[in-house]
């Protein structure tokens, strides 16, 4: 509520590639212009995958002037997960 914006959140089961920047580019674009008020701020975006190499990220996200993150998300907190969650989720 204190940022006063919306987040877009994708969650990738593969490595960063540098076409998932524009992908989420899109996503934010139409997010402020579908859902955003005018006193929002930017909508922010995460992309989390299963690993990132810190040099493609930097490239595919030096010239955006989107507010992009990307961040490497752990395995093992899906092995921890009740064993009747686990089997909702991909594989």
């Amino acid at each position: 509520i204190k940022l006063r914006c919306y987040f877009v959140i994708e969650l990738k089961a593969v490595a960063f590639q540098p076409s998932f920047a524009g992908q989420m580019n899109f996503y934010l674009s139409v997010v402020d212009d579908k859902l955003k008020n005018p006193d929002d701020n930017p909508t922010i975006g995460l992309i989390l995958c299963k690993s990132k190499d810190h040099l493609t990220v930097e490239y595919a996200l030096r010239n955006n002037s989107s507010p992009i993150g990307v961040a490497n998300f752990e395995t093992k907190l899906v092995e921890s997960l009740p064993e009747n969650l686990k089997s909702t989720l991909p594989t």
